[in-house]
């Protein structure tokens, strides 16, 4: 038999924070998908009907950087994006414990960096109308800032989790 660490059971405001990610997961889905259907549509115009639309490029780069954003910040919640897990997995469990508490206030620092510059960016731009499409040009930056807070949110929840004591049990 050998032994496993895990973490205690999730907690009324872990629950919550599973579900945040789980919408940020669904949210950046809907977005690939709807980059699928504004891409294709694209395609269909220009070389079917030989009338490109205009507003396909602004409203794909708001998609991709929704997707991007969202998917990074679920990543860093389910502990799968921002990592050094060959470091981590080749030092003695002393080493790992300082890692598992540094990783996640660098991620933390990261997004909000983050956060912050593309709050400033989006208000920068809201006056600017986009080129082809009926938004501000700088909406892009609105998925970049809420993904940015997210991962701070998602990295100070590992930090706490990692201050935790671990629960020894038995895998068979």
């Amino acid at each position: 038999m050998s032994e496993a660490s895990t973490l205690p059971p999730l907690g009324a405001a872990g629950r919550l924070l599973e579900r945040i990610a789980h919408l940020a997961i669904a949210i950046a889905a809907t977005a690939l998908f709807g980059l699928v259907v504004v891409q294709g549509w694209q395609v269909f115009a220009r070389y079917v009907i030989n009338d490109s639309p205009s507003w396909t490029e602004p409203v794909t780069l708001l998609l991709l950087s929704t997707a991007m954003s969202l998917g990074a910040a679920a990543g860093v919640h389910t502990n799968r994006h921002f990592g050094f897990y060959l470091l981590h997995d080749h030092v003695r469990p002393a080493v790992r414990r300082g890692i598992d508490l540094l990783v996640p206030l660098v991620i933390a620092a990261i997004g909000a960096v983050i956060a912050w510059w593309g709050a400033l960016l989006l208000l920068d731009g809201l006056h600017i109308k986009a080129a082809g499409a009926a938004m501000p040009q700088s909406i892009n930056y609105l998925p970049l800032s809420i993904g940015g807070a997210l991962m701070v949110v998602f990295a100070f929840n590992r930090f706490a989790l990692a201050l935790r004591p671990r629960v020894e049990e038995e895998v068979r």
